[in-house]
């Protein structure tokens, strides 16, 4: 396996744990899911989303099994982030059983996000 293969397969892995999804596919990839998800809501402009979107990524690769990770762009999907009264991104919200579980806004470190991810848990 070289350098490349190693990366193509990083990749596939990661895009697996970590899901796009929409207004229209909310309720069904997150409020009907069997596991507890974390919705990442974002836009492509936001400096402090671009800088928590790697934080995000390796613990989907660390708790993956445990949670869904998904990611939710508000300039594409304006319906949900209102119905959620997201005012300001990065937010990052807990589900579980269909229910709200938590909430993160901004920027946090890594431990913090962590220990919120295993609460839910």
């Amino acid at each position: 396996m070289n350098s490349f293969d190693f990366l193509e397969r990083k990749v596939s892995i990661m895009a697996e744990e970590l899901i796009e999804i929409s207004d229209a596919d909310f309720e069904s990839q997150v409020l009907q899911a069997e596991k507890p998800t974390l919705v990442d809501f974002w836009a492509p402009w936001c400096g402090p989303c671009k800088a928590i979107a790697p934080v995000v990524d390796e613990l989907a690769d660390k708790f993956g099994s445990k949670m869904i990770f998904a990611k939710c762009n508000v300039d594409n999907n304006p319906v949900t982030p209102v119905k959620y009264g997201i005012k300001a991104i990065p937010t990052l919200l807990f589900f579980k059983g269909g229910k709200l579980a938590g909430q993160i806004t901004g920027m946090v470190d890594r431990a913090k996000l962590e220990k919120d991810i295993e609460n839910v848990l």
